[in-house]
């Protein structure tokens, strides 16, 4: 769309008076009962209202989404404003209860951003992530339309390092759709950044593939450069430390005069003096700033190069505080302007300090381009799919011997001969470990996804036993051993459902040593809107061969610690099944949410689960499965409790029959999931947080069982030990609590007490208090 860059100006101006104004209200008007600093940040704001004004009133479509960089939340809800998206009485509620949001939110702010950031290098490869969710689901679903996918990013926040496993993963050059706008200020929280290093930052893009556009200088500095002394004012500025470029943004015309020719030996510092001598105060102090990424016919041209063959990203040179009085100040990064300089900065606005929310005419110029843009962004509505019966239960007996890592891969397999509709909607996404988690034969049926037909150079060998056959068909996609991507792709991967209407059920496995490092950005994915199930396996000391390092002890409690995350620890087979069949119901709908189930290699045998055989009996276990446990055995008159949890179950069931010879009554307890109970303990408690599932307490631990407890799990035992609240009886915790051991599975058990012996001692212990 061609708009006047003069025209342009003046929107811009209008965006950082309205984002700069959000922030003082918030600040310096509303009133603040606690005392303590709202915040908000003008300067980040100023440094890219510039490249926000130029993005959306001349160059997004409707189909492009955009990652706003977290402290330029208040210029995207400027430009809301007055695209007539937000309402005025919002302008008012930054930072404040149930108002506009710290940063852009998917979920909490009244107009939902495309993507939630906040969490550094998180919301700026969202993208990359959300273009491959729209590719799947156009590929393997419906056709769901097209666009860029836009990242504004901090040069900052390029210290993550998350966001260059992002930008070198071999699937993200051939993404063209991909476009990063990075705010090269310069600054970070505390200081300016010495050495800010643009020109490695554009080698290590180019070296990943991507089109990189410096936006160094604006117009009024490129005539310069052609003038007398020009070139020697080029190499001044290009050569310059960070910090003494941000000097110079503070001084006074006469001071820049004396700084800005420098004190070289090469005769240039002569003949820059000579070009300064030429121009007056105002074009000499206008010069200085005037970078490409504050220069919107420079900005324009730059858009208009984008390649969409290939992923580009754009560096713009920026100032932070551009035009505000705190502009290029070191320690402006939370600073507040202040009342005196709000009102100064009115007058050169042209606008009224008492009366800020001001819109431009619909019969202005402005006012048209700013119409104009309004319409063209408004995007279709995309009616939601129907949802599919939920499928609780496959029927399946499940016998021998196996663990629940392998009943995974089964489940997977049964799921898609038994309801292909449901299938079809399943992605699975893992780092290099698909064989070793037993995903094999699910890749072999599926397929990998890519976003083009691939040869399958070993489809011929007869010793191959893992098929790699990739297209744009396939449901499963595998990324390299980098953790935060395959969460990043799992959150956009269930958040389809919210986009266009077509919910996917994503299933990310991992080895459960490497939840913790990916806790927090699937975390922040949930907080975005993401739903997907995220499996850890194998996990625990029974992992004990691979090694001290590739064990985990405290991720079982994840359930019970992350807000509305269903986790379970299935211990038999039938309850993965059960597990993940309800797992997968919970996806891709309003009220959705994500589930983690952690998985062990462990082998068990399958017949004391005593699953029964009786329809009722069975869905009454399925239901007590799914809502967090199961009474697996109940003596006539039991003297002490054993809890147990995954694929320590052998050793608790061992320890029931040892006590039963010595005359000790045990009943035995399978917690499949901590943070359900936990949840329906809660609801018990505070009963305006009632669980749905607060029954299960009655029928798992009822008060006329209530007996000392011993509970153990292959895990911190932490995570059980709230369980003894629940009618506060005696209880022993055994779980592991030191770092691992390598060994046999017997030997480290023993080494960790959570053997059969530790067991049977201290349910003696505890039955004889």
């Amino acid at each position: 769309m061609s708009v006047d860059p003069a025209l342009l100006e003046e929107i811009h101006r209008r965006v950082l008076w309205l984002s700069t104004s959000i922030i003082h209200h918030a600040n310096r008007v509303r009133p603040n009962l606690s005392g303590l600093k709202v915040g908000g940040h003008q300067a980040s704001c100023a440094s890219i209202a510039s490249i926000m004004t130029a993005l959306w009133f001349t160059t997004l479509t409707r189909d492009d989404r955009v990652s706003v960089k977290p402290h330029a939340g208040p210029v995207w809800h400027a430009i809301n404003y007055l695209l007539g998206e937000l309402d005025e009485k919002h302008l008012t509620t930054l930072r404040q209860y149930g108002g506009l949001q710290s940063y852009p939110s998917r979920s909490k702010d009244p107009v939902p951003a495309d993507y939630s950031t906040g969490s550094v290098g998180i919301g700026a490869t969202a993208p990359i992530w959300g273009a491959v969710a729209r590719r799947y689901v156009d590929s393997v679903l419906r056709p769901v339309g097209s666009g860029r996918q836009y990242s504004l990013v901090g040069d900052a926040e390029l210290d993550e390092g998350a966001i260059w496993e992002a930008v070198i993963d071999p699937e993200v050059k051939h993404l063209g759709e991909i476009v990063w706008i990075v705010d090269l200020n310069r600054q970070s929280l505390d200081r300016v950044v010495p050495d800010i290093a643009a020109g490695r930052i554009e080698a290590m893009f180019d070296a990943a593939g991507w089109q990189v556009l410096p936006v160094k200088f604006g117009a009024l500095l490129e005539e310069l450069f052609t003038r007398p002394g020009g070139p020697e004012l080029r190499a001044r500025i290009v050569s310059m430390s960070n910090p003494e470029y941000q000097r110079l943004l503070r001084c006074d015309p006469q001071e820049l005069r004396d700084r800005l020719p420098g004190d070289g030996p090469d005769g240039g510092a002569e003949a820059l003096r000579g070009l300064i001598e030429t121009l007056d105060d105002v074009t000499l102090t206008a010069a200085i700033r005037n970078l490409g990424g504050h220069d919107i016919p420079t900005l324009l041209d730059a858009f208009a190069r984008i390649d969409d063959t290939r992923p580009t990203v754009i560096i713009a040179y920026t100032i932070k505080g551009y035009g505000l009085p705190s502009s290029g100040h070191p320690q402006n990064h939370s600073a507040l302007i202040s009342q005196e300089e709000y009102e100064e900065f009115a007058v050169q606005s042209g606008q009224d300090p008492a009366s800020p929310w001001s819109r431009f005419s619909p019969d202005s110029a402005e006012g048209r381009a700013v119409a104009e843009a309004a319409q063209r962004l408004t995007r279709p509505d995309f009616p939601p799919a129907p949802e599919p019966e939920p499928l609780l239960d496959l029927g399946r007996p499940h016998r021998g011997t196996s663990s629940s890592q392998a009943a995974l891969g089964r489940v997977l397999m049964d799921l898609s001969r038994q309801s292909p509709d449901t299938a079809r909607r399943v992605v699975t996404v893992s780092p290099d470990v698909s064989s070793t988690t037993n995903l094999g034969g699910w890749v072999n049926k599926v397929g990998a996804w890519s976003a083009s037909q691939a040869p399958n150079w070993f489809a011929d060998d007869k010793e191959t036993i893992l098929h790699w056959n990739e297209s744009p068909h396939g449901q499963h996609m595998e990324l390299g051993i980098a953790e935060t991507n395959l969460v990043g792709l799992l959150g956009e991967l269930g958040a389809t459902w919210s986009r266009w209407g077509e919910p996917l059920y994503p299933i990310g496995v991992m080895y459960d040593p490497f939840v913790n490092r990916a806790l927090e950005p699937w975390t922040f994915g949930m907080y975005a809107g993401g739903q997907s199930i995220l499996v850890g396996t194998p996990s625990g000391v029974t992992l004990a061969p691979e090694g001290g390092a590739h064990q985990s002890n405290t991720t079982p409690s994840t359930g019970i610690e992350v807000p509305g995350l269903l986790a379970y620890e299935p211990a038999f087979a039938q309850d993965v099944e059960w597990t993940l069949l309800h797992a997968i119901s919970q996806l891709g709908r309003v009220g959705g949410r994500s589930s983690y189930l952690r998985l062990s290699t462990r082998g068990l045998d399958q017949s004391r689960a005593e699953v029964p055989a009786d329809p009722a009996a069975r869905k009454r276990r399925r239901d007590q499965v799914v809502a967090g446990g199961y009474l697996l055995r109940a003596a006539e008159d039991p003297t002490v409790t054993l809890v147990g949890m995954g694929a320590i179950m052998p050793e608790v069931l061992d320890a029931a029959d040892r006590l039963d010879e010595q005359g000790i009554a045990a009943d035995v307890v399978c917690v499949t999931s901590p943070g359900q109970l936990f949840r329906a303990l809660q609801s018990v408690r505070r009963p305006e947080q009632q669980a749905e599932h607060a029954w299960i307490l009655d029928q798992v631990f009822p008060t006329s069982r209530a007996r000392p407890m011993v509970t153990v799990l292959d895990g911190h035992p932490h995570t059980l030990s709230f369980l003894a609240t629940i009618n506060r009886v005696e209880h022993v915790g055994l779980g592991v609590s030191e770092f691992g051991q390598s060994g046999d599975v017997p030997d480290v058990h023993r080494h960790h007490g959570i053997d059969a012996d530790s067991i049977v001692r201290s349910a003696l212990d505890a039955a004889r208090r």
